[in-house]
């Protein structure tokens, strides 16, 4: 499943929803970001039951106020409507994959 583009418009929608997403804060200065784009690419490619959601800080300023994002790359991780991780920095790709298990398995009763 290819990224989707997340703004304040869809924000909530998106992530409100059930099931996981995960979200980059990034912008297209950021080298790290730059360098992550294709690690978050294939996992959404391996991951197609799960919402990969990118907010471009620059043009979606108010978004990043709205969680505080005061580094980037920021990756967020919401399941069922509810942030169970929000850390920044670029993720290696073993890292991030042990993100996404670890909040598949959470107990969210």
């Amino acid at each position: 499943m290819a990224t989707v583009a997340l703004t304040t418009e869809n924000f909530d929608e998106v992530t409100g929803k059930g099931g996981i997403v995960l979200v980059d804060f990034w912008a297209s200065w950021c080298g790290p970001c730059v360098r992550f784009a294709p690690t978050y690419e294939r996992s959404s490619e391996k991951h197609t039951e799960i919402t990969f959601g990118k907010v471009d800080t620059e043009a979606q300023q108010e978004l990043a106020a709205k969680f505080d994002i005061r580094s980037i790359p920021t990756i967020m991780a919401v399941r069922d409507g509810v942030i169970v991780f929000s850390q920044p920095g670029a993720l290696p790709e073993s890292a991030l994959e042990s993100l996404i298990d670890q909040v598949e398995k959470l107990d969210m009763e």
